[in-house]
C-alpha cells in the first residue's frame, strides 16, 4: 500500500523522531506514520533496532539506531523464552529492555538532536526521559488496547487468559482493587528507569514508569474505536487514530507462485503466525494443513523464514510461502488463521474475512478476545491447537453466514478510517500547540 502525496501543511518541515522497539508488528505502524509525515513535507526519523536499518533506509527514511537491537527477536531460542504465555512479557522487560536502558537513553538523546517532536512506542521508555531533559514536546502511543488498562473494560492478560476472559465481566468492583495490587507488586520492575532519571538529574517520575508513562499532552491509540472504545478510566488525553497500516517487506505484490495458486481455485484458508510466533510454531503448520484437508479446503501457509520446510507434505491443494503482503492476500481468503498480533488482526479485519485466532503471548490474547466480541472471530489458545480442534472451530467461520456478514460490516467501517492521516494531523497539532 502507498502513502499519497499531500501538500505540505507547515511552511517549514518539522523534524519528528519516532522511537520504536520490538518486532515488525511494533515497527510497521511507525513506518506508516513516518511515510505519511514525509508526504506532508516533514523530516521523519525512525529510531529503532539496527536490524531494521536496511528496511527503513530502503524506503528513503532517515534511520537512527536505538538499543537494544531487535536482532535477538530473530533468535528462535530467545523467542521461546519471550513468547512464553505466562512469563514472556516479564522476560521481555527484565531481560531485554531494562538491562539496556542506559544505552537506549544515549541513543534516544542522539536521535533527538534538532527534533521538534518525539513520538514514543510503549517500550521506548527513554523517549519520555529525553523529552523532559531537553524540554521537547512528546507524544506517547500504544499499538494495541492492552496498553490502556481499564477496570471497566479489563484486558485479557497473558498467563491466565482463560481465567481473565471469564472474569472480564465482573466490573470495576473486582478489577479496580486487583489493578492496584498488581500496580504495587510490579512497581519495583521500573527501578532501572528511576535510577537513570536520578543519575541525569531528573526528579522521580511520580508514577509507575512501565505502565503509566503517557504523555500529558497527547497519547495516541493506534487502533480504532470499534476495536476498543475509549473508557472513562483511560487518560483523558488519549485519542484514537485507527490502524496505521503498513505490511511491506521489500517486495511488491504477491509472490508469483502464490498469485497463480490463488487464481487457480476457490478462496483458500490462510494460516500464518506472523514473524515472532512463527519461531515457536511447533506443529502449527502441519496441524493446519491436516485441518484444511479435513474440511476439503485449499490452504495457504505463510511460514516465515525460520520454520523448517514442509513442502514435501504439500499437495496441489496447498502452498507454503515465506512471506506475502497480508493486505493483498487476506481479501482473497475464505478465512484467516493467525496468532493475534495487532498488525495481522487489523489487516484481517480490514479484509473482511472471519478469523480463527491462536494467541501465544503478550497482547495477542486480548486482541483475540476483542475480535471474538466483535463477532468476527473464534479463539483457540496455542497450547490447545490441533488439527481436529482447528477443523471444528473453522467450520462455523466458513459455513455460518453471520460471521462473514459481520466481518464485512467491520471491514466497511475500517475502510472509512484513515489511521495514518489522523495520526499525522494529531502530531502536527501537537507541534502547533507547543
Amino acid at each position: 500500500m502507498t502513502i499519497p502525496d499531500l501538500e505540505p501543511s507547515f511552511s517549514q518541515p518539522r523534524r519528528i523522531v519516532l522511537t520504536a522497539l520490538g518486532s515488525l508488528g511494533d515497527l510497521h505502524p511507525y513506518i506508516a506514520i513516518a511515510l505519511g509525515l514525509r508526504a506532508r513535507g516533514h523530516e521523519p526519523v525512525l529510531a529503532t533496532g539496527e536490524t531494521y536499518r536496511r528496511k527503513i533506509e530502503a524506503l528513503g527514511l532517515e534511520f537512527r539506531p536505538l538499543r537494544p537491537d531487535s536482532d535477538e527477536l530473530t533468535d528462535p531460542n530467545a523467542m521461546r523464552r519471550y513468547m512464553d504465555s505466562r512469563r514472556g512479557t516479564f522476560r521481555v522487560l527484565r531481560n531485554w529492555i531494562l538491562p539496556a536502558i542506559r544505552e537506549s537513553y544515549e541513543d534516544t538523546l542522539a536521535a533527538a538532536e534538532g527534533a521538534d517532536l518525539l513520538v514514543a512506542h510503549p517500550l521506548a521508555f527513554t523517549t519520555r526521559i529525553v523529552a523532559e531533559q531537553r524540554g521537547l514536546p512528546w507524544v506517547s502511543s500504544h499499538v494495541s488496547p492492552v496498553g490502556f488498562f481499564s477496570a471497566v473494560d479489563p484486558p485479557v492478560v497473558p498467563g491466565f487468559p482463560g481465567l481473565a476472559a471469564r472474569l472480564h465481566g465482573l466490573g470495576p468492583w473486582f478489577w479496580s482493587p486487583l489493578s492496584r495490587l498488581l500496580w504495587r507488586v510490579s512497581l519495583s520492575w521500573g527501578r532501572p528507569i528511576e535510577q537513570l532519571r536520578a543519575e541525569i538529574g531528573l526528579p522521580p517520575s511520580g508514577d509507575h514508569p512501565l505502565v503509566d508513562g503517557h504523555s500529558p499532552g497527547l497519547a495516541l491509540a493506534l487502533f480504532p474505536q470499534l476495536f476498543a472504545p475509549k473508557q472513562i478510566d483511560w487518560p483523558p488525553q488519549v485519542v484514537h487514530t485507527g490502524f496505521p497500516f503498513y505490511d511491506r517487506d521489500g517486495q511488491a505484490g504477491l509472490p508469483p507462485e502464490l498469485a497463480r495458486f490463488l487464481d487457480d481455485g476457490p478462496p483458500p484458508i490462510v494460516f500464518t503466525l506472523g514473524v515472532t510466533s512463527a519461531m515457536v510454531a511447533g506443529s502449527f503448520f502441519e496441524d493446519s494443513l491436516s485441518a484444511a484437508k479435513r474440511l476439503g479446503r485449499r490452504a495457504v501457509l505463510v511460514v516465515g523464514k525460520h520454520h523448517s520446510p514442509i513442502h514435501p507434505t504439500l499437495s496441489g491443494a496447498a502452498i507454503a510461502v515465506d512471506y506475502a503482503p497480508f493486505s493483498e492476500l487476506f481479501p482473497r481468503a475464505a478465512a484467516v488463521v493467525h496468532s493475534g498480533g495487532i498488525g495481522t488482526t487489523g489487516l484481517a479485519m480490514r479484509a473482511g474475512r472471519p478469523t480463527l485466532i491462536v494467541p501465544h503471548a503478550h497482547d495477542q490474547h486480548d486482541n483475540a478476545a476483542r475480535a471474538a466480541r466483535l463477532g468476527i472471530a473464534r479463539v483457540v489458545v496455542a497450547q490447545r491447537y490441533t488439527a481436529a480442534r482447528a477443523a471444528v472451530e473453522l467450520h462455523p467461520l466458513l459455513d455460518d453466514p453471520s460471521f462473514t456478514h459481520r466481518a464485512s460490516e467491520v471491514a466497511q467501517a475500517l475502510r472509512r478510517e484513515d489511521g495514518v492521516g489522523t495520526a499525522c494531523d494529531l502530531l502536527e497539532g501537537r507541534i502547533a500547540d507547543h
